[in-house]
């Protein structure tokens, strides 16, 4: 269904438009045909992460604390307003070591100037509610950072609190910027004939929603796929930022939104998210699951990736089936940003939905897996993060980080913080006791 003119579409798309600048390949460097196979990880080592792959670390188990019974949020929420919410435990009561409350200060200080300006997708709070407890933290000492949330925040359940935690991790993987034998792999820059359009503007029941594609003649079509672009969509555009050694590193590296380079002679090139295609996310982890691709075990970003590496062909038609393509834009500085703009911080930022947590808020997880649990600030979203109480933990970069997040699944209970007296002045919102938790430092 055409709802645009396309003239209109093809004018705005070559006012976009620029030179292509066609980036270097290594001198001497002959490279092969596109039908030519790449290298399985056999033949060249290279494609193996720098530091190995490392398995997944088994978990920790624990006991969640119990969360306030009450309703699931219900079908078709769209914000933690009105999904119903229930005044949790006092702060001073939950099990949360020092080092995890000053971690989390360290963070909360970085997201302040966000939280005081920004609009609460979740329309719980306004920037004013945050002014105090921002001001306060400027100057707080660290060693005393569990009084600080104790004295400016209040716990709050939404809906049923009943909680998911997973783990992503910057990925570190062998890459190069310039193509040669045994690097292959292109990492693209966002192409510029990528059009988002705001389907609000077109008619009101379409409010929120946006599309991405891309303009053929007069018809606006859906962006290339995963597929087109790895068949050579994108060829001859001098999109190439950096080449890759192995497609299933990049694959996940495209999954986790950032990562590092590391070319043959030790430098490091980090790279973050730039824009996506507009196709549909398709997680492949459930996919093998459903068709029993995955033994007993292997339910892993580990288990998947030694699958795709033992079945290539099939892997390849597997990887293909997420026909979501993540473009990437070369990072300066030491460490990868969130949504807000800022640098995430290892064991202690974390995704969510921001229609459900305030970007910038802190959140605590008491979870079946203890690595997950503790205090968590809001600072990243991401695309399968969605609904209430979904959080998707940041572990940093490294043999561990990885090994942690790559296995991460853990369920439990999850309270927000938000400024004392929110619940309060939100009003109608049920005030109740929750069982006081025996506190573990």
């Amino acid at each position: 269904m055409r709802i645009w003119g396309g003239v209109a579409l093809a004018a705005l798309l070559s006012a976009c438009s620029g030179g292509v600048v066609p980036h270097s390949v290594e001198p001497g460097y002959n490279p092969p045909p596109r039908n030519v196979p790449r290298e399985t990880p056999r033949e060249n080592p290279r494609i193996s992460e720098p530091h190995g792959n490392p398995a997944v670390r088994q978990p920790i188990p624990a006991t969640p604390l119990a969360a306030l019974p009450a309703p699931a949020a219900p079908a078709g929420t769209l914000t933690a307003s009105s999904a119903g919410l229930l005044a949790g435990p006092s702060f001073d009561s939950l099990p949360l070591s020092d080092d995890g409350a000053a971690r989390a200060l360290v963070a909360y200080r970085l997201s302040c100037p966000s939280l005081v300006r920004r609009t609460d997708a979740s329309g719980l709070t306004q920037g004013r509610d945050w002014q105090a407890s921002c001001d306060a933290a400027k100057t707080w000492p660290e060693r005393d950072a569990r009084a600080f949330f104790a004295r400016w925040f209040e716990t709050v359940q939404v809906a049923d609190g009943k909680a998911q935690a997973t783990g992503y991790y910057e990925p570190e993987i062998a890459g190069s910027r310039h193509r040669r034998s045994g690097y292959e792999v292109p990492v693209y820059a966002k192409p510029d004939d990528i059009i988002e359009v705001d389907l609000g503007q077109f008619s009101a029941d379409m409010k929120g929603k946006k599309i991405r594609g891309r303009v053929a003649g007069k018809t606006f079509l859906p962006y290339y796929d995963r597929k087109d672009i790895d068949q050579g969509a994108l060829d001859g555009r001098g999109l190439e930022i950096a080449w890759a050694a192995d497609p299933i590193e990049l694959f996940f590296l495209q999954i986790q939104g950032s990562g590092r380079l590391r070319g043959p002679n030790g430098e490091v090139m980090r790279i973050g998210f730039a824009g996506q295609n507009g196709r549909e996310y398709v997680g492949i982890g459930a996919l093998m699951r459903e068709r029993g691709l995955l033994q007993p075990g292997k339910a892993s970003m580990q288990g998947i990736m030694e699958y795709l590496r033992t079945h290539p062909e099939e892997g390849r038609d597997i990887m293909w089936e997420n026909k979501s393509y993540v473009f990437f834009q070369e990072l300066k500085g030491a460490g990868p940003n969130g949504s807000l703009g800022l640098p995430v911080t290892g064991q202690v930022s974390a995704a969510v939905d921001p229609r459900f947590i305030p970007l910038g808020a802190p959140v605590f997880l008491s979870m079946d897996r203890a690595e997950a649990n503790g205090l968590w600030i809001a600072q990243d979203t991401g695309g399968a993060i969605k609904g209430s109480n979904r959080v998707d933990t940041f572990w940093g970069a490294g043999d561990d980080a990885r090994a942690i997040a790559g296995g991460m699944n853990a369920r439990g209970t999850a309270w927000l913080l938000l400024p004392v007296g929110t619940l309060s002045r939100l009003g109608g919102a049920p005030i109740a006791t929750v069982p006081t938790p025996s506190r573990q430092r």
